[in-house]
């Protein structure tokens, strides 16, 4: 049956991040305590997802039919730009520290600055979606520009690695925690 009440639009949201090991998210909207770090605004494109595999037919012998199709590579990424200077922006950006004597940080251009737990959330309404990515990493940066009338970004995308369980990230929906509350109610 269709419900247009289940379609979901990313009205706004928070990127989190912590250490490595910071207590995990137990569902999409319960607020995240220190060490979680909000990173601030988040241009206006928001966040993508990207899903990314390559597979490789193995073909039998005879009459060279493909018998199966393995995955030989998968990869699970982030991007997004923040638009707020800030300590965490700059550090995540940079792959260092921010000096806090002088407010100064090295730029090496090979640093990712390690890995990192984070947490995605998407907001519309009363509805949350939260990605909590147990371990990642900055693998790419985007170009910064410096215009009149335009915010300073810190583009970056993350690789989620599969953590201690063996996910890469795990999602929480709101929507359908209550909707299955309420299955089990009746």
């Amino acid at each position: 049956m269709l419900d247009s009440g289940n379609v979901r639009v990313g009205v706004t949201g928070a990127i989190s991040m912590a250490p490595v090991g910071a207590t995990e998210p137990q569902d999409a909207d319960t607020r995240l305590e220190p060490p979680w770090a909000d990173l601030g605004y988040v241009s206006e494109d928001g966040v993508t997802e990207a899903r990314e595999r390559s597979t490789e037919q193995l073909r039998a012998w005879q009459n060279a039919d493909v018998v199966r199709e393995s995955v030989t590579e998968a990869t699970l990424t982030y991007q997004f730009t923040l638009i707020e200077t800030k300590r965490e922006t700059v550090e995540l950006y940079y792959g260092d520290s921010v000096d806090p004597g002088d407010g100064s940080i090295p730029i090496i251009p090979a640093r990712t600055g390690g890995r990192h737990a984070f947490v995605i959330d998407l907001i519309d309404g009363d509805d949350f979606i939260r990605a909590w990515l147990p371990t990642a990493e900055v693998t790419e940066v985007g170009e910064q520009v410096y215009a009149n009338g335009q915010p300073v970004g810190y583009q970056v995308t993350i690789t989620a690695y599969p953590g201690p369980r063996g996910f890469s990230a795990k999602k929480f929906y709101s929507s359908l925690a209550v909707a299955q509350q309420r299955t089990d109610a009746a």
